[in-house]
């Protein structure tokens, strides 16, 4: 049965209403609510067997699809569906919020990645720019800020032990939020800014600066094709410079194209895994 859950800020009250007990086992996702501002987000969220408490994961996925990757590639949600199973084996809470314009999300207003493109064939590559960065620190941030505090405030999750991985234009939302959320225990960035971080020096900059400021470890991780290598490159060179804990892992090509190898979190769970999860446990399981 599929449950659903309300989250509603108001001023020093967390609300939560379920349609089950909290103390009973789930063997499948559940879809949640959670409320960013005026927007009514939608999310799918995995726990393990057992009572808890457990660590859990926010994930923050990609900049959205374009109606012609829709078709191309399907429904946004394939990528939670992929990624919950896996975390839930590992001991974890796992939730794919999607943010507003994706999967579940998408009637709370266009997606980034169409907000994005329109900007730049009407204005050009900066003025992109200057939006992604917007969105980033404000829209994008909004929502990942609540699924934090939704995440954190479940009865069977450890509220101190809560890590977050991005991917792509969620990777970098996820370093901007490990700058303001310095109780985060553990950070992974799988292909950061891939398609960005080289056409936006914005971006670049501003990624640089945040960095210095995440008190969490960082893992870093491409596949060889990626787009690009280079966010992961520099970040990891200014984490060593800094004598911050950090790791950068650039794995085999997988796939054909450069865009198999920017989806490398979703093409090649069982070659990412072992690592991850090390990491994890090692960080979260202390």
């Amino acid at each position: 049965m599929t449950k659903l859950y309300a989250f509603v800020l108001v001023p020093l009250v967390l609300t939560l209403t379920a349609a089950t007990a909290w103390g009973q086992t789930s063997g499948g996702p559940e879809t949640v609510v959670v409320h960013s501002g005026s927007a009514t987000l939608h999310a799918m969220l995995w726990r393990p067997q057992g009572r808890g408490p457990f660590p859990a994961i926010l994930l923050n996925h990609g900049s959205g699809r374009t109606h012609e990757d829709l078709e191309r590639l399907g429904p946004y949600g394939r990528n939670a569906e992929k990624l919950g199973p896996v975390f839930a084996r590992h001991g974890y809470v796992f939730l794919y919020l999607f943010r507003r314009g994706v999967g579940l999300s998408t009637d709370q207003g266009a997606n980034a990645v169409d907000l994005m493109n329109s900007e730049s064939a009407a204005h050009g590559q900066e003025a992109r720019n200057a939006l992604q960065l917007q969105l980033l620190e404000n829209r994008e941030m909004d929502d990942a800020l609540s699924g934090l505090k939704f995440l954190r405030a479940l009865p069977y999750v450890d509220a101190r032990n809560v890590a977050a991985v991005g991917h792509s234009f969620g990777g970098s939302l996820t370093v901007l939020l490990a700058e303001r959320e310095p109780n985060l225990r553990a950070v992974v960035i799988f292909s950061a800014a891939g398609y960005s971080f080289d056409r936006s020096p914005e971006l670049r900059a501003r990624l640089l600066a945040a960095i210095d400021h995440v008190a969490a470890p960082v893992f870093f991780i491409h596949a060889e094709n990626d787009y690009s290598l280079s966010s992961g490159k520099v970040l990891d060179a200014r984490r060593e410079h800094l004598g911050k804990p950090h790791r950068l892992k650039i794995y085999p090509p997988i796939g054909h194209t450069v865009d198999d190898g920017h989806d490398f979190l979703h093409l090649g769970v069982n070659i990412w895994e072992p690592d991850v999860f090390a990491f994890l446990d090692e960080n979260m399981r202390k």
